[in-house]
C-alpha cells in the first residue's frame, strides 16, 4: 500500500511513518516545515518528503491519505482530497487498524511524563528480551529513534489526549484499545481544544471505558482529577502508585530509591535521573511491566541503565564552567518540577531559567498567572516574549528584577551570556526548537 501522510514531521505522525515503512508500505509525506531531527529520521527510512501542501501532490495517487491533526480545512491539498472523494483516514485510526489490532498495547497517558514513562516502559520490556514495538513522542536515548515495529506482540505507545484530526475530535488514545494503561496525572492543558479540566476528564473516562477487564490500569493514587475520572466508572483492575496501599518510592540518597508494593520492599534503583517526578514515572513503568510478566527486580535493574529521553533535562554542553540544559517543560507544573529537580542536583549554584512560552495553552495565556510561582527556584529568569497574546513583563513582575523579557532572540541570548558566570546552570525550557538557542548560547559563552 502507498500512503501519503499530511503533517508527517510531527512527532506522532513521523513515528507512524517510520512504523508504516517498517511494515512494508510505501510511504511519502508532506509538511509545512521539513527539518531535523524528524526529517533525518524519515530520510533514513527511505521516506520521500515534500515541503508544503501543494494541491499538485494529488498526482502522487496514493492508495490512502493519512491526515495529521495539524491539517485544517482550507489546506489546499486536503481540499483537493475532499473534492475528488479520495480515501483518507486519521493517523491514530490507521495505526489502530493496521498495526495495533494484533498487539498487547501498553498505553501511557497523562498531562506530564508520558514520553519519559513510555521510554522507561519500552526499555524495561526490551531488557527483558520482549523486543517491543513502540511509538513515543520523543527520542529515547537507549533506542535512538522515536518509533519501531517488531514482531513482538507487545507495543508501547504514548497515549495523547489531544484531538485526532479536524474530522475526528475524539482524543487520540481512544483509538488504541490499550490492555495495560498508565494514568500518570491530569491537569488542565490544551486550552485551544478543551474548555476546562472537566472536559479533559471526560475524555479520560472514555479512555477508561475502552480498557478490558482482563487488562490493568496503573494510576497515580494521589491525583484528585484521576480519582474523579475513575469514580465515573471503571471495569478494570487498578494498581496505584504514590499511595500508601500501592507502589511507593523511598528516596535513600540523591541517586538511589527503594521500590515497594503494598508495604513490601521489592528492589532498589540507582540512577542519575533527578526529581520525584522521575521516581513516580519509574513506579508506573515498573507496575505496568509486572502486568506483562516482568519481575519488579528485573525492571529496577533495567532502569539503572535507562538513559532518559532527548530534551528531558539533556545537558547540551558546558563552556567556561557554565552548563546548558535543554528541557521540554512548557506547562507551569512541569516548569516547577524541572526546576525543583535541578535545584536538588546543583544545590546553591545559580540557575538561569530561559523560557519560551510556545505551546498553544501558554500562548493563549490561560496559565500565565501560575508562571511566577513555577519559576521560584530560578535565580534569574529570561522570557522570550515574541508572539504572545499577553504581557509577560506584567505577569512576571512579582519576580522583581530577577525576571527579564525580550522579544528579540539575539537580545535575549546576549542578556543571558552577559549574566552567566562559572558554576551557573542555564536551563532552557521550550516545546519547540527555540531558534537553536542552545548552541547559540554555547557558542557565545565560548567566545
Amino acid at each position: 500500500m502507498h500512503i501519503h501522510i499530511l503533517g508527517i514531521c510531527g512527532t506522532f505522525m513521523g513515528g507512524l511513518a517510520t512504523i508504516a515503512r517498517q511494515a512494508g508500505h510505501k510511504v511519502t509525506g508532506c509538511d509545512a516545515n521539513v527539518y531535523p531531527p524528524m526529517s533525518g529520521q524519515l530520510h533514513a527510512q527511505g521516506i520521500d518528503l515534500i515541503e508544503g501542501y501543494g494541491a499538485e501532490q494529488i498526482g502522487l495517487a496514493p492508495d490512502l491519505w493519512v491526515i495529521g491533526n495539524v491539517v485544517t480545512r482550507g489546506n489546499p491539498l486536503m481540499e483537493e482530497v475532499l473534492d475528488r472523494g479520495e480515501p483518507y483516514v486519521s493517523g491514530p485510526q490507521w495505526l489502530a487498524e493496521h498495526i495495533l489490532r494484533s498487539k498487547w498495547v501498553l498505553a501511557v497517558a497523562g498531562t506530564h511524563g508520558k514520553t519519559t514513562t513510555s521510554a522507561m516502559l519500552a526499555w524495561i520490556l526490551d531488557a527483558a528480551d520482549m523486543n517491543p514495538g513502540y511509538l513515543i513522542g520523543g527520542v529515547p536515548q537507549n533506542f535512538g529513534t522515536s518509533a519501531r515495529l517488531t514482531d513482538s506482540r507487545f507495543f508501547v505507545i504514548e497515549a495523547d489526549e489531544y484531538d485526532t484530526a479536524f474530522f475526528d475530535k475524539r482524543s487520540k488514545f481512544l483509538h488504541y484499545r490499550a490492555k495495560t494503561a498508565i494514568l500518570n496525572n491530569l491537569e488542565f492543558d490544551h486550552a485551544d481544544i478543551f474548555v476546562d479540566l472537566a472536559a479533559i476528564e471526560q475524555q479520560f473516562h472514555h479512555f477508561v471505558r475502552t480498557i478490558p477487564r482482563s487488562g490493568m490500569i496503573v494510576t497515580n493514587g494521589i491525583d484528585t482529577a484521576l480519582t474523579r475520572v475513575l469514580a465515573k466508572g471503571c471495569w478494570t483492575p487498578i494498581e496505584q502508585f504514590g499511595a500508601s496501599r500501592g507502589w511507593q518510592a523511598k528516596e535513600m540518597d540523591s541517586e538511589t530509591f527503594g521500590v515497594s508494593f503494598a508495604g513490601e520492599e521489592l528492589a532498589k534503583v540507582r540512577w542519575s535521573l533527578i526529581g520525584e517526578h522521575n521516581r513516580s514515572n519509574a513506579l508506573a513503568a515498573i507496575a505496568a511491566a509486572r502486568h506483562v510478566g516482568i519481575d519488579p527486580g528485573a525492571a529496577c535493574a533495567a532502569l539503572e541503565r535507562f538513559a532518559n529521553v532527548k530534551r528531558r533535562m539533556e545537558l547540551r554542553g558546558t563552556v567556561a564552567g557554565v552548563a546548558v540544559f535543554d528541557d521540554f517543560a512548557h506547562h507551569p507544573t512541569a516548569i516547577a518540577t524541572t526546576l525543583e529537580g535541578l535545584r536538588q542536583k546543583v544545590g546553591k549554584a545559580r540557575i538561569l531559567a530561559v523560557l519560551e512560552p510556545r505551546s498553544n495553552t501558554m500562548k493563549l495565556g490561560v496559565m500565565k498567572d501560575a508562571l511566577p510561582g513555577s519559576l521560584a527556584e530560578a535565580d534569574l529568569v529570561y522570557c522570550y516574549s515574541a508572539n504572545l497574546g499577553w504581557d509577560p513583563r506584567g505577569v512576571l513582575a512579582p519576580l522583581g528584577a530577577k525576571a527579564v523579557c525580550h522579544g528579540d532572540l539575539d537580545t535575549l541570548i546576549a542578556a543571558v551570556v552577559a549574566a552567566a558566570r562559572p558554576g551557573d546552570q542555564i536551563l532552557v525550557m521550550s516545546n519547540g526548537g527555540f531558534g537553536g538557542i542552545h548552541q547559540k548560547l554555547l557558542d557565545r559563552l565560548g567566545a
